[in-house]
C-alpha cells in the first residue's frame, strides 16, 4: 500500500493594519481576487462565500495563460478571529489533484494584525509532489500581495 504524499505548513506574519480590514481582505471576494495567487497569477473567478457551509470556487491564472481552478467549503467563520475551509486544487476537467484543509487566525499585534495560515494537503495524482514543494512559496508570495493590498488601502 503506498502512503500518498503530504504537506503541511504554518506561516505567520504581522500585517501591518487593523483585525478588521485584514479579516475583510479575507471575507469579500472582490480583495481576494486582488491578492490571491503567487505573485504574476490573476484570479478571472473568484467566489468566496464565507459562512459556515459556504462554497468557495477559484481559478488562478498563471502569467502563461494556464489556468488552476480550486474548490472548498467553509467549516468555520468567526468573525475577525478564524476562518477555516477545505481546499482541493483540481484540473482544468474539474478533477482532484489535492485534498486540503486551511485555518486562518487573526490576532490584534496593537494596531497591527497578527496573521497565522495553518495549510495542509494530500496528493491524489503523480505530480503532488511538485505541487506541495510549491505551496511554502506559492503561500508566501499571496501573503506579500496582501501585504501590499493592506498598505494601498
Amino acid at each position: 500500500m503506498s502512503t500518498r504524499p503530504h504537506r503541511d505548513i504554518t506561516i505567520t506574519r504581522i500585517v501591518d493594519a487593523p483585525r478588521a480590514l485584514v479579516f475583510a481582505a479575507w471575507t469579500d471576494p472582490k480583495q481576494l481576487q486582488k491578492w490571491w495567487g503567487p505573485k504574476g497569477f490573476t484570479n478571472p473567478v473568484c467566489e468566496w462565500d464565507a459562512r459556515p457551509g459556504g462554497t468557495l470556487h477559484i481559478v488562478m491564472r498563471a502569467p502563461d495563460g494556464a489556468d488552476y481552478p480550486m474548490k472548498g467549503v467553509f467549516q468555520e467563520v468567526v468573525a475577525l478571529e478564524r476562518l477555516s475551509f477545505t481546499n482541493i486544487a483540481l484540473d482544468v476537467a474539474g478533477n482532484t489533484l489535492l485534498e486540503g484543509f486551511t485555518t486562518v487566525t487573526f490576532a490584534d499585534e496593537g494596531a497591527r494584525t497578527k496573521l497565522t495560515v495553518q495549510t495542509g494537503a494530500t496528493g491524489l495524482v503523480a505530480a503532488a509532489p511538485a505541487m506541495l514543494e510549491g505551496m511554502q512559496a506559492g503561500w508566501t508570495q499571496s501573503l506579500e500581495k496582501l501585504d501590499a493590498l493592506l498598505a494601498d488601502a
